[in-house]
């Protein structure tokens, strides 16, 4: 019930059933009747009136004789398919002791391992029996008392979901009604204690171990009523005790293989299992644990193999092998902390065989030497080089195991292997194949045993997870997540209401490339692009005096400021080594060039393994003052480089295409921003824990960010923007009520006075930090009280609703568009990536013409929605269209118009993803491509211009200069379709550059048209030119 991720995404072998046998159960007769019902103007009738009071109760009881014959039909159906197949099913099934004393009732996968631990409890003298629902709805009352021995004492009914404020959940109350009804008609002498137990709640394990602290609970003369287990509730103290129980059949392989996301561990896992799953004689099943990062996530992925039916639906945690894909898991987490004595385990290594071992942490030597483990050692990552798999060491490390592990023959293996890469790549391109081939035919020549001495000799041990000058919470509760701890966290230790402290990734050791930017003074321009365009926010950028040097690093680098009219001398473009990802944005960036070196750049990627300098730097550079807001430019984007983000450091994808734009927000507005988030992936990297990106500065204000639904992401922004306006108009009226006890001048001024530009900003935030130093030494009556609840909405803020195209062209559009159309002042930013990106790429409406994705295999048929004309259409909306990889200037420009108009605006992004299908290092040269080529014009409406007789219309992109064609060619969801099916590929890439010529003249003629050509804004007469606010 509920089953959730953990069910869904197990793999395992199953038997199918053909399309043939499925047939037997739906006659011809069977689907004849249904057409018959179906709604035909050939025999018209009514369905689906409104009712009224006089015959709609009447009306629903009409369906209870259907509901009462379902049991019996589906008993019967279940009986057909025992006589096909030979699999009896049953509407309830016992399992256990015919005479038990305690029974558990359950539904679901957490049924097979209450199945295998009652059979492993009842061989040791305990007398314990399962009742297995398998209809739920109508509930199979009569069979449940039937099922549960006449002998049972207590009986567990096991809910996967929690029912807040209910007297129990769903089973258990069903349970408790059919047992007393039973007694009370007679059908059962007595009634058996019934508690009502939660478990598994959100993918959480439910182990052996817990089923038997469940069946202990029972066996006690007065167990719990109610219970939790597999948690340890220490506030309302329900959560049962437990310990380990190691059940499995002691002849199936378990393995554990720790990798890091995208980096191909679980592709190459899910291949070993169809590998082994395919034999007729093997038994496979794998299920991948993830962190919900897109970057540096850590994966975990639990194999099994065997001669039998592996029915074990919770984790490895005795493991025969255990891979470690990456060297940084090892040096933070204990990743042997499931090894047992004899267990292989295969490092990825940047250490020789002689060398590793020096390098490894102490906790790590420790468990080697004490469990006697049998290390061995490859530098995956030079092999996949070598080959041209640049960090793809998936395959290498896959032919590893194999080689290792002794499941298949070598030879057997490396045949199969590359079989599984022909069809795993095939369709991609045959030179990834015989890339995977040659790191196949490398890798075995570069797989060392380590020769383990008999002591421990490591003078280090694992690196703190968070810094020392983290906050309690993080150090306490965070850190614990992060390593991978978080099951143990206590009840007691979570917040009740869902809040947790902002801007905790700046705390966290990630180290998440061994490859880094590192920036070269004496070659910089200081444009700032590197910094614009930086995904994660690591390059940061200071000027300062020259004075503030004394005390830095050695190592920390310094330049002469280049900007005219500033007092100070010194810059510096630092780079945060530990979140660095390594994408090469930057570079690609940076227009700069050492003389006479045009292959290198004014910030470059180069290998730092040792970040200890860099680590320095970084303190040191964070200690220089924070350059003055009011002072930057925040018109160019060489000015932006001098704000500070208070978005850093997210869990997005390296080279990720939508940060920038987030980060540019937060760099403009942070500190009075309110932030809306659809669920997606910026609600991921931007939401999820351990650890959270939207941070504070150091006046502890930033922006403050929440996350409701999928579906309703634009009306709840649009609620926060009416909530802050009832209480701005609430501060206004406290305020004038308490005018004569306050200075005349500062209430006049905090009611008036304009926040238009930054300087603005600035003065009125301090006008409202003195109004509130003034009521906190008054008498706290009723009236200063409420004002000071609500006096930092005097502070014009800035509401933001951001999301992705899943979200604003498909499931919330009804949403965007009320949203646009009630003339309220909220900002939507769509970040477009023309897929689903969250949940893997599947076609949206805004996938363009010919564009593969999922519901999209053939090639997407229709044209990319126009949102932007939509929203123009109203007349009173901003627009805009942008991509920060052709044109930041005219982006950052945007950004603040929209910000500064004071009604609906909508900025479209054009925002590169992984699931185009390129290295995304190519981001902004693919953008430069969407814009040139016709597919995304830059354009800018604003209807303040229509008030002052001009075009409200501005094209922003030139006139196209090379094809769609052009555009298309690297990216993968359009290639894909080219090398399946040639000849609609070159069709939909025809339709395609007509679509884009059309749409380009349609674009061109409205840039040229006067402002009475378009919709009329109502409001425009009572609305001032506000373009330059923010």
């Amino acid at each position: 019930f509920f089953e959730g991720f953990r069910t869904s995404h197990e793999l395992n072998v199953l038997e199918t059933l053909s399309d043939d046998d499925l047939r037997q159960f739906i006659t011809d007769d069977m689907v004849h009747a249904h057409r018959e019902r179906a709604l035909s103007p050939a025999h018209p009738f009514i369905r689906g009136t409104a009712q009224n009071p006089d015959t709609h109760f009447q009306a629903r009881e009409t369906a209870n004789s259907y509901y009462n014959a379902v049991p019996g039909i589906v008993s019967e159906i279940m009986d057909q398919f025992a006589e096909l197949t030979g699999r009896q099913y049953h509407l309830v099934e016992y399992h256990g002791d015919p005479e038990a004393t305690e029974v558990l009732v359950c539904m679901g996968s957490g049924a097979r391992t209450i199945e295998h631990t009652i059979d492993y409890l009842n061989s040791r003298g305990h007398k314990v029996g399962l009742v297995e629902v398998h209809l739920f709805r109508p509930f199979p009352a009569a069979e449940i008392v039937k099922a549960i021995p006449s002998t049972a004492r207590a009986v567990a009914v096991l809910d996967r979901t929690k029912e807040p404020g209910s007297n129990g959940e769903p089973l258990f109350l069903d349970v408790v009604a059919a047992l007393s009804e039973g007694v009370s008609r007679g059908d059962r002498a007595s009634m058996p204690l019934v508690c009502g137990g939660r478990y598994g709640i959100s993918s959480k394990e439910f182990t052996p171990g817990m089923v038997a602290g469940i069946v202990d609970e029972l066996e006690k003369e007065e167990p719990r009523p109610r219970f939790t287990v597999g948690i340890n509730d220490d506030v309302t103290n329900l959560s049962l005790p437990y310990t380990d129980l190691d059940i499995e059949d002691p002849k199936t392989l378990r393995a554990v293989f720790f990798g890091m996301g995208s980096d191909g561990t679980v592709g190459a896992n899910k291949n070993t299992i169809k590998i082994l799953g395919s034999d007729a004689d093997t038994y496979a099943q794998g299920y991948f644990v993830y962190d919900s990062r897109k970057s540096g996530s850590r994966t975990t992925s639990h194999l099994r193999f065997g001669p039998n039916p592996i029915e074990a639906p919770y984790l490895v945690t005795k493991a025969g092998f255990i891979g470690i894909h990456a060297w940084g898991i090892l040096e933070s987490i204990d990743v042997l902390t499931m090894a047992r004595e004899g267990t292989t385990v295969l490092l990825n290594s940047p250490y020789g065989p002689d060398e590793v071992w020096s390098k490894l942490p102490r906790t790590f030597q420790q468990q080697v030497v004490d469990k006697k483990l049998d290390l061995w050692t490859i530098d995956a990552l030079s092999v996949a080089r070598e080959v041209g798999l640049r960090n793809r060491t998936n395959t290498i490390l896959q032919t590893c195991f194999f080689a290792i592990s002794g499941v298949l023959p070598k030879d057997e293996a490396i045949e199969r292997i590359k079989d599984s890469i022909q069809k795993t790549y095939g369709k991609k391109s045959q030179k990834i194949v015989d890339m995977n081939h040659a790191a196949v035919d490398a890798s075995l020549e570069h797989l060392f045993q380590v020769k383990v001495p008999e002591s421990v000799d490591a003078n280090h041990d694992l690196v703190e997870p968070v810094r020392d000058d983290s906050p309690e919470f993080v150090k306490t509760i965070t850190a614990r997540m992060i390593t991978g701890e978080g099951d143990l966290l206590p009840v007691s230790s979570l917040p009740a209401d869902g809040t947790y402290p902002a801007g905790t990734t700046r705390f966290e050791h990630r180290t998440l490339s061994d490859v880094i930017a590192e920036w070269d003074p004496q070659a910089c321009i200081q444009c700032g692009n590197c910094a614009f365009v930086c995904p994660h926010g690591v390059i940061r950028a200071k000027y300062y005096q020259k004075s503030a040097l004394e005390g830095a690093p050695e190592t920390f680098e310094s330049a002469q400021l280049n900007a005219a009219g500033l007092p100070e001398s010194c810059y510096t473009l630092q780079v945060v080594p530990d979140q660095c990802t390594g994408c090469g944005l930057c570079v690609e960036a940076c227009p700069a060039h050492p003389v006479g070196r045009p292959d290198r750049k004014a910030i470059n990627l180069a290998e730092h393994l040792d970040k200890t300098d860099q680590r320095e730097n970084v303190e040191f550079f964070n200690s220089l003052p924070v350059n003055d807001r009011s002072r930057v430019d925040f018109a160019t984007v060489r000015g932006t480089q001098f704000l500070e983000p208070l978005f850093e450091f997210s869990g997005a994808c390296a080279g990720c295409g939508e940060t920038p734009y987030v980060k540019l927000i937060t760099q403009l507005f942070g500190d009075r921003a309110e932030v809306a988030n659809a669920t997606g992936c910026s609600s991921i990297y931007g939401g999820n824990l351990p650890t959270t990106p939207w941070g504070k500065n150091a006046d502890g204000r930033g922006p403050a960010w929440s996350n409701s639904l999928f579906e309703d992401n634009a009306e709840f922004g649009l609620g926060m923007r009416l909530a802050s306006d009832v209480q701005a108009g609430l501060a206004k009226r406290h305020l004038q009520a308490m005018s004569d006890q306050l200075d005349p001048e500062l209430v006049d001024d905090l009611l008036n006075a304009p926040q238009l530009t930054e300087h603005d900003l600035v003065d009125q935030e301090r006008r409202v930090a003195k109004l509130v130093d003034q009521l906190q030494t008054m008498e706290q009556t009723p009236l200063v009280r409420n004002l000071l609840s609500v006096a930092d909405h005097l502070l014009r803020r800035s509401v933001w609703i951001i999301g992705g195209d899943g979200w604003a062209y498909d499931i919330g559009s009804g949403g965007v568009d009320h949203v646009l159309a009630s003339g309220r002042d909220v900002n939507v930013l769509v970040m477009d990536t023309e897929v689903y990106s969250n949940t893997g790429g599947q076609a949206s409406k805004s996938t363009p013409l010919g564009a593969v994705a999922k519901f999209a295999s053939g090639g997407k048929q229709t044209a990319k929605k126009d949102m932007a004309m939509q929203a123009i259409a109203y007349g009173s909306v901003y627009v805009a269209r942008v991509a920060f990889g052709s044109d930041p200037q005219q982006a950052l420009q945007a950004f603040r118009e929209a910000e500064a108009y004071p009604g609906p605006s909508l900025i479209i992004a054009y925002s590169h993803c992984i699931a185009h299908g390129y290295d995304l290092k190519n981001g902004l040269d693919q953008q430069y491509k969407a814009v040139h080529s016709g597919h995304w014009p830059l354009m800018r409406y604003n209807p303040v211009l229509a008030e002052d007789g001009k075009n409200p219309f501005l094209l922003d992109s030139p006139r196209p200069d090379t094809t769609w064609r052009d555009y298309t060619k690297l990216e993968l969801r359009y290639r894909m379709l080219a090398k399946a099916h040639p000849e609609e590929a070159e069709r939909l890439l025809d339709l395609g550059q007509r679509q884009v010529e059309k749409k380009w003249q349609e674009y061109e003629q409205m840039a040229t048209m006067g402002p009475e050509s378009f919709a009329i804004d109502a409001r425009l007469k009572n609305i001032t030119s506000g373009s330059n606010r923010g």
